[in-house]
């Protein structure tokens, strides 16, 4: 049973920053998943797929999982480039590409 301490990084429908700057410590799953045959549905009998603990520090996480005696590997988050873009460069005379409509 392995744990992993990571930080989620922002979905794709996320313009803020919400709920991206907690850790998260959740367990890695032991089976694979199975699919019932009748209806499709997925399921799994792995009742620690369903614990997300939240930290406000990697540290606190990290002293979480010591203290209970957790195997666990922590993930570092890539932090994202921010480019500056402005609206009037679209319309500067020295563009590198060319205009197109």
């Amino acid at each position: 049973m392995t744990a992993r301490i990571y930080r989620p990084a922002k979905t794709a429908m996320q313009s803020g920053k919400a709920k991206c700057q907690d850790w998260v410590l959740e367990f890695e799953p032991e089976k694979p998943r199975a699919i019932d045959p009748m209806m499709g549905y997925t399921s799994s009998a792995d009742m620690n797929s369903q614990i997300h603990l939240r930290f406000e520090t990697r540290d606190a996480a990290v002293a979480y999982a010591v203290r209970n005696g957790l195997a666990f590997r922590v993930i570092e988050p890539k932090e994202s480039k921010r480019r500056r873009v402005a609206y009037a460069d679209n319309f500067r005379y020295d563009r590198r590409q060319p205009w197109t409509h």
